[in-house]
């Protein structure tokens, strides 16, 4: 049982005391007394106290110190079930128990239960640590005989539930949550306000969350396949029947590749889109598609749509790039194994050489629907070469047809496709039953025109959109072409449909998304730096929001995705991601926004007169460079603008063109940079002229990071559509907008004053009718400003808390890729909150300085903030400023010129570890945090003080990098 190699001791006691857990079955024995050791061994079953004696006798014969524990066991009902293995108790559940315990140096007695095979826990509850187990035993001695029976009863009774991210909320405070929520749709429903709500939560990996992909890289190894689960599941609860398609997302400078886009369509009409799911190829299968089966299944598509098959033909990959590509290759490697710094294109040039440059990579249907004919049309490509070679490059190849080199057409002969206003009226969408059976009836096409075009001729009669079929990693792709309307990409779908399920063969449906319709309901999982977005289709009503946001956070957690990170030092942050909040009308000019554009004025210019809305859920990155700025973080004349703005709006009750609430605030809900789309008010998609994507009625609001749970999310959501309610039925209209100057990045910067000024948001919307409670907010601020520590002495209580800070984005900076601009997230600030302190006499000092402690209203308590270098980067705003851990506070008595009392601080592990790794659950998380607060180490000796300086511009604010050289 024992190694000879050298084991570090937690890892050996580890062991051990698993190894006792597997061999030993637990029995539930009535006997008195305790088994021997040999007993137990040989029986190879035993209760607690059986295990643990055994344990006990274990540890000994290995030189270490044990002893035998007696006590109770408590198991509380976990919040959260696990997806691994037990879950624990179904209810909260104690018992008595039996353990051991070991002496380990500078560690003292720890506690090990061989019958869990874990160590000993806070549900852990001892009574008795003896040598031996009958010096536990709680009753000795004799008795007469007497007629007596003996019962005993164990209950738990929890007598707090303290808000948590597992558990926000008791069962009674949910309740009433949604009473109100109810209550507020019946308002809204009486105002015909129309309103719906959708949004973009993110989502990390809860088993690699030291990863890349799931901490600044938007592309990584498993990122697709998680989304393809979590994209299933939502499918098989929203749209059984609906589509599932591989898009192209974003594709931004310098990243060699567009991102993917997996997306979900379906009929709102609750027609099926696509019927049967199983023709949906799953990803993670192989169907051992080849290239002959591409070829078929295009020619049976093209007999559907009454088309000449011949004019199917095969794409090659370019045979010269890639004869080219392989003389570049340095002389001792071959392209089957090209150790290349690239892996993209080591990928690329090991797959095309694999496949052989002779073997198509897919085949091509060039199709088109004529208006005027209202019928499917083909023909031939009159190409240069003698085959159809594709761009070289990674993307499927319908990206990478070679269009540039069809025959020239006249501009005015283009056919360009113009999509649809999605604020115009649609008709009715053909019947499913209609689509399936159209080709029964579908004529042959006539003779196709094969003569190449004339020279200098506008060729307008060839088609120039195509449908590929391409077999990839044993799985068939069918590349959709663009389409002028809903209706056209319909039936070509059925047509595909109706093959894969003639030929039984699964497809993936990727190319063109289906046009923008609002008779198309969707939602998409895209990937972003660290993160999976989930682009969830609107609720209009709030048990629609309540199913939405419930359920998404229910199948992430099924797909192994959790809302929650952890950093280096235990701190718990979001995931990193946004959870903008997406809000507009069931039709483009149905939304709020745009049938009262003073419904926007009322929500920014709110927004500016309470800072605590910016950032009691905004994320980590605040400030005018972050994603989200609010408008008087950029510009210091931008309140001016916008007031001049507000008096452009008109009235409620009269007629608004849609245009009017994009041009008057298009240039003002801008970052510093002029950048509309990172705003804290984003109008992008409400109603831009220039084009139908931007006119769909839609409002973001960015400010909102990620919360760990569900109904933390609904109770943001929840106070959102109470504002919109309060100022649809009574119009925000401040006289002037407040200018907070300095004290935005000061005051606003401390939780307390966001508390109070959230307060006085709750408190306003009380007396409007709206019964949001603040006790429903405080896991936010719990979340958002966690406790380091407190202190009390004397009557005077001291608390540490995270507070806000605004980082500096830096200068570019030279890079292997190009330039740079990093983010200087090294300074971080803390709060200091003192009550029953007599300022006549005290003085907090933070490192030997006085800090500028203000009053914050209430008797005797004051409040400040501390800035601190708090690590060192390679690259900050002040790189001669060191580190300033740890951070010492002394309460200083100035009447005896001594500390009273004082704590520390540590950035980092006091004992200067340096972890390698990322916490893995809150458990661990949380131990890292308590281990860097001490109620202890204040200055020793006799301490002289000098008197606070209070700096103009921030008068809440003790910086520490400003007394550096003091």
């Amino acid at each position: 049982m024992v190694h000879n190699p050298p084991t570090p001791t937690v890892s050996f006691l580890v062991d051990l005391n698993r190894r006792v857990q597997q061999d030993i079955a637990y029995t539930i024995r009535l006997e008195p007394g305790v088994q021997t050791p040999e007993e137990t061994l040989a029986l190879a079953s035993g209760s607690c106290r059986d295990s643990a004696w055994l344990m006990v006798q274990l540890l000994r014969h290995l030189g270490l110190a044990a002893r035998f524990v007696s006590g109770y066991l408590i198991q509380l009902k976990p919040d959260v079930k696990s997806l691994d293995g037990p879950s624990g108790p179904e209810e909260d559940f104690t018992d008595l128990h039996a353990w051991c315990e070991v002496y380990l140096p500078g560690a003292g007695w720890v506690g090990l239960d061989p019958t869990s095979g874990l160590f000993a826990d806070e549900g852990h509850l001892p009574l008795a640590c003896t040598p031996e187990p009958s010096s536990a035993a709680p009753i000795t001695g004799l008795v007469d005989p007497c007629e007596v029976e003996f019962d005993h009863t164990m209950t738990i009774t929890r007598i707090l539930e303290a808000p948590r991210v597992t558990k926000p909320y008791t069962e009674e405070q949910w309740s009433r949550i949604e009473e109100v929520g109810w209550e507020i749709d019946a308002t809204l429903e009486r105002l015909d306000v129309r309103l719906t709500m959708g949004g973009e939560p993110t989502f990390v990996s809860m088993d690699d969350r030291d990863g890349e992909e799931w901490n600044t890289a938007a592309m990584g190894p498993t990122k697709r396949r998680h989304a393809d689960r979590l994209m299933r599941e939502l499918k098989g609860h929203y749209a059984p029947q609906g589509l599932i398609h591989l898009g192209q997302g974003k594709w931004y400078p310098g990243e060699q590749l567009p991102r993917w886009s997996l997306n979900c369509f379906w009929r709102s009409d609750g027609e099926p889109m696509w019927a049967d799911p199983a023709l949906l190829a799953d990803e993670e299968t192989t169907y051992g598609v080849s290239e002959a089966d591409a070829q078929r299944f295009l020619i049976e598509v093209a007999r559907r749509l009454g088309l000449d098959p011949r004019h199917v033909f095969p794409g090659y990959e370019d045979t010269l790039y890639y004869l080219w590509r392989e003389r570049r290759l340095p002389v001792n490697l071959d392209p089957f194994d090209a150790r290349l710094d690239d892996p993209l294109e080591r990928e690329r040039l090991r797959r095309v050489f694999t496949q052989g440059l002779s073997t198509p990579t897919g085949h091509v249907l060039p199709v088109r629907k004529d208006p005027e004919a209202g019928a499917w049309r083909t023909g031939p490509w009159f190409l240069r070469e003698e085959r159809c070679y594709l761009i070289p490059g990674d993307s499927p190849m319908g990206y990478r047809l070679p269009l540039d080199s069809l025959p020239w057409v006249a501009p005015l002969d283009y056919p360009y496709i113009h999509p649809l206003d999605p604020a115009n009226p649609f008709p009715s969408l053909p019947s499913h039953a209609t689509l399936k059976h159209q080709w029964e009836s579908v004529k042959p096409s006539g003779p196709v025109d094969t003569t190449p075009p004339k020279p200098f001729a506008s060729a307008a009669n060839v088609v120039r959109l195509a449908m590929c079929a391409e077999p990839r990693e044993g799985r068939l792709y069918i590349f959709m072409p663009p389409t002028a309307t809903l209706e056209e990409y319909l039936e070509l779908l059925a047509a595909v449909e109706a093959t894969a399920a003639q030929l039984n063969l699964p497809v993936v449906i990727e190319g063109y998304e289906p046009p923008l319709d609002p008779r198309l309901s969707h939602f998409r999982i895209t990937p972003d730096p660290g993160v999976l977005e989930v682009n969830i289709h609107p609720a209009s009503n709030w048990a629609e929001l309540v199913e939405h946001t419930t359920f998404l956070y229910e199948a992430a957690h099924r797909c192994r995705l959790t809302t929650e990170k952890f950093m280096l030092d235990g701190r718990h942050t979001g995931t990193g991601g946004g959870n903008h909040f997406v809000l507009g009308g069931p039709m483009p000019l149905e939304s709020p926004f745009l049938r009262r554009p003073d419904l926007l004025r009322s929500l920014v210019a709110y927004w500016i007169n309470h800072p605590s809305l910016s950032y009691l859920f905004s994320g980590l990155f605040i400030g005018p460079t972050s994603q989200a700025p609010r408008v008087d973080e950029a510009r210091n004349d931008s309140l001016y603008e916008l007031e001049i703005a507000f008096r452009q709006i008109p009235e409620p009750g009269g007629e608004v063109p849609p245009w009017l609430v994009d041009r008057i605030f298009r240039n003002l809900l801008i970052d510093v940079t002029g950048n509309t789309h990172r705003a804290e008010f984003c109008i992008d998609k409400l109603y831009a002229p220039e084009g139908p994507a931007g006119r769909r009625g839609l409002l973001e609001l960015r400010a909102f990071e990620m919360p760990p749970h569900a109904r933390m999310s609904l109770t943001q959501q929840l106070l959102l559509r109470a504002l919109i309610a309060r100022f649809w039925d009574e119009p925000y209209r401040p006289t002037r907008l407040v200018r907070w100057g300095t004290e935005l990045h000061d005051r606003f910067m401390l939780p307390r004053f966001v508390e109070y000024d959230f307060r006085d948001v709750l408190s306003e919307l009380q007396q409007a009718g709206f019964p949001l409670e603040f006790s429903w907010f405080a896991p936010h601020f719990e979340f958002r400003f966690p406790k380091y520590g407190d202190l009390a002495v004397g009557g005077i209580e001291l608390e540490l808390r995270q507070a806000l800070e605004p980082w500096h984005v830096m200068g570019e900076e030279g890079t292997s890729g190009g330039t740079a601009r990093y983010v200087d997230s090294s300074v971080e600030r803390l709060q200091v909150l003192i009550t029953g302190m007599a300022p006549e006499r005290y003085v907090l000092t933070c490192n030997g300085i006085a800090v500028p402690l203000q009053p914050t209203g209430r008797r005797g308590e004051f409040v400040a903030g501390v800035r601190y270098r708090a690590w060192q980067p390679a690259s900050s705003l002040h790189p001669l400023i060191g580190v300033h851990s740890p951070l010492t506070f002394d309460l200083v008595d100035t009447w005896m010129q001594r500390s009273i009392a004082g704590c520390q601080y540590h950035v980092a592990h006091p004992g200067g570890r340096n972890f390698q790794t990322l916490p893995v659950n809150a458990f661990e998380a949380e131990s890292r945090r308590l281990a860097r607060f001490f109620r202890m180490g204040h200055t020793p000796g006799q301490m002289r003080v000098s008197p606070p300086v209070v700096d103009a511009e921030h008068p809440f604010t003790l910086d520490l990098r400003q007394h550096l050289w003091s």
